[in-house]
């Protein structure tokens, strides 16, 4: 097939072509504002992760929560340097830009960069308050998988992350009831949770950067323009994720 011109000169031609349909002003997170100067007030979904790479659980989930929680945006925060992931990343920019592509056509999905074109370490209150100061309008959304809102609690300021956004706890069929006492208070002035439950999956980055290792197929875990970006980048083709584990790396 041949290749166009682009930031990525390896990249195929239909991907090159999704990546000039996404407006670049979707990279950071940012909507058009009014003649005014005024953003639209909204209710705004942040679906954090190192997305390393991203694939359809990632897609399915930040779906289902945008109908369940009647959410008009989900911007997908591409991490830089979280506190609890540490170990080596395939780079920021490709990762922001398998997350572009991952979306490409969805009106209600952005990808934002607000966290990895700062210094780190990024933390997820940091982050909300950022947004919060640019969009004080809107009714934030901090959508989180169940496992992790047992660690919340150990987070840097969780009692700032449920003030400024409803913490929505993502459980997967078959997953215990909630048990009330297990679920973290984070005291007054505090929004409530909000459950979502979405279909298993059963796809996990850590798995796909494996698989990829080992040069197998990732053939409909991930996006197909997804799929032939790794390709034509070579990325993952390094240790196992098995052995980036053993430094830190469990996403």
């Amino acid at each position: 097939m041949p290749r166009a011109a682009s930031s990525f000169a390896s990249s195929p031609n239909f991907c090159t072509l999704v990546h000039k349909k996404v407006d670049s002003r979707r990279i950071s997170g940012a909507n058009s504002r009014d003649r005014a100067g005024v953003f639209d007030a909204m209710r705004l979904g942040l679906f954090g992760g190192t997305f390393d790479p991203i694939h359809l659980g990632h897609l399915i989930l930040a779906e289902q929560c945008r109908e369940a929680c009647r959410l008009d945006r989900v911007w997908f925060v591409v991490a830089g340097a979280p506190p609890h992931k540490r170990g080596d990343r395939t780079p920021v920019f490709h990762r922001i830009e398998m997350a572009r592509i991952a979306i490409a056509g969805h009106q209600a999905f952005e990808v934002s960069d607000i966290e990895a074109r700062r210094p780190g370490p990024h933390y997820s209150v940091d982050t909300l308050e950022a947004v919060h100061r640019e969009r004080p309008g809107d009714d934030l959304f901090f959508l989180i998988g169940a496992d992790s809102l047992v660690d919340l609690p150990t987070w840097r300021d969780p009692a700032g992350i449920a003030r400024l956004a409803t913490i929505v706890r993502v459980n997967r069929p078959g997953m215990d009831k909630v048990d009330p006492s297990i679920v973290p208070s984070f005291g007054p002035g505090t929004k409530d949770l909000q459950f979502v439950t979405i279909p298993s999956i059963g796809i996990a980055s850590k798995v796909l950067r494996q698989r990829l290792a080992e040069r197998r197929t990732i053939r409909y875990m991930v996006p197909r323009g997804v799929e032939a970006y790794i390709e034509a980048q070579g990325l993952y083709l390094g240790p196992t994720a098995a052995e980036l584990s053993v430094q830190g790396r469990s996403d």
